[in-house]
């Protein structure tokens, strides 16, 4: 899949950009990408912390989690029409995070 749809926003993973809800144009680094796939593959799914760290960033590289909390506030502020009620990207208190897309 190259592109997904959320909402009215959309993720080109093949030219690593999105379009944000107010319709503007977003460059995404190789990491931000990693991550969305990452989401997206396993749709529905909880996905742990560890399993981010290990999965986009790998073995040997071991970023703080504020690392990943950055990111997610980064597409809540993407994708959420209210970033603090979040619709699509989901915490899962103490486990990590889930992609829901109706």
């Amino acid at each position: 899949i190259h592109t997904v749809q959320i909402g009215n926003c959309s993720i080109d993973f093949h030219a690593q950009e999105c379009i944000d809800i107010h319709g503007t144009k977003h460059a995404l680094t190789k990491k931000e990408i990693q991550f969305l796939k990452l989401l997206v593959d396993n749709k529905n799914e909880v996905i742990s912390r560890e399993h981010i760290l290990k999965v986009v960033w790998g073995f040997n590289v071991f970023p703080t989690t504020r690392t990943i909390d950055n990111f997610i506030m980064s597409y809540r502020k993407y994708f959420e029409e209210d970033p603090r009620n979040p619709k699509y990207f989901i915490s899962v208190r103490g486990v990590g995070y889930k992609f829901v897309n109706a």
